[in-house]
């Protein structure tokens, strides 16, 4: 990505990067030192990739001078095209610059260039809403796309099309320009997000999700249609794994089950203790008591003990279709 590098340091410029494929879309990591980026436009046509590309800069910032424009500093993500010449310049100050870079194929993105391509060389904010959204859907592309498998990276490269697409459209002020699942994702993204923050409300239900987003519990159900889990369905996996999570952890072991329970969400015991051995296949007692044996092991040096320790098991979740209460 980087044609024509220059430096003052080049004796001790580094630079790391890591690729990874999602489909037709690839997401890019960069590490470097200082530098000056020249692609000029003698270069571009040897090798068009006829990508556009989302720079995100996670440390420091870029400066990309912009003919009659002035300078832009980059540290909200910059939309620019592979096709087209462009200069910039990494951190004047000596330090590292780190950017998560987007690549997508222009045939792919499904907005008019003639409209996108207003957005060149500009910086997106990130400050809320769709590009909040998929900034914070970029970093974890790169903290946990690595460990997916191919399949599911083929979805995620779609997902990221779709919100990059509506973010751009959204800050066109022509969100209608979306595609409908573009638009749906980007929705489905707020919504999920909203739910990770709030599980530990006993009210958080699909009503209440509809009416705080302005839709209608119908068009709610719809939103989650084709998705592996409807939206009550996600709600009660999400609590059941906190608590999961929870019963294990040594620093909580004198919490009562009830209450870490409580604390996700589930005020009905005989409730959470049904709904916990549906998806795990044990007590929530006995999922905190094989987990916490190895350190009342360490206690006791009694390793023999307990010799007896459940094999880990699959939880078993609801399907999409299922819309019990949570």
């Amino acid at each position: 990505m980087l044609v024509a590098p220059g430096t003052e340091h080049l004796a001790g410029f580094r630079a790391e990067i890591t690729n990874l494929g999602l489909g037709p879309v690839q997401v890019s990591t960069f590490a470097f030192s200082p530098f000056r980026s020249h692609h000029t436009p003698v270069r571009v046509p040897r090798g068009d990739p006829e990508q556009y590309q989302l720079v995100l800069t996670t440390k420091r910032a870029l400066r990309v001078p912009r003919p009659g424009r002035g300078t832009v500093i980059a540290g909200d993500p910059l939309w620019t095209d592979a096709s087209r010449a462009v200069e910039s310049h990494g951190s004047s100050d000596g330090g590292e610059v780190r950017a998560i870079v987007l690549q997508i194929p222009r045939s792919v993105l499904p907005l008019r260039p003639n409209r996108v391509d207003r957005l060149l060389a500009q910086p997106i904010p990130v400050t809320g809403g769709t590009g909040a959204i998929l900034a914070d859907f970029l970093g974890a592309l790169v903290a946990h796309g690595p460990d997916c498998q191919a399949e599911e990276t083929s979805r995620l490269g779609s997902i990221a099309v779709d919100l990059a697409a509506a973010c751009l459209a959204q800050h066109l002020g022509a969100l209608g320009e979306a595609p409908a699942e573009a638009r749906a994702q980007a929705m489905r993204q707020r919504i999920t997000g909203f739910i990770e923050h709030n599980l530990g409300d006993p009210d958080l239900t699909p009503l209440a999700i509809a009416d705080r987003h302005n839709i209608s519990l119908r068009g709610l159900y719809a939103l989650f249609e084709g998705q592996p889990l409807s939206v009550a369905a996600f709600i009660r996996r999400r609590r059941l794994e906190r608590c999961h999570a929870d019963l294990a952890r040594q620093e909580l072991r004198n919490h009562s089950v009830q209450a870490i329970a409580g604390r996700w969400g589930f005020p009905n015991a005989t409730a959470f203790s049904r709904a916990f051995r549906e998806a795990y296949g044990l007590t929530p007692t006995d999922h905190r008591e094989n987990a916490l044996r190895p350190a009342l092991h360490a206690v006791s040096g009694d390793p023999a003990r307990h010799a007896h320790r459940s094999m880990p098991i699959e939880p078993r979740f609801p399907s999409a279709g299922d819309n019990r209460p949570t």
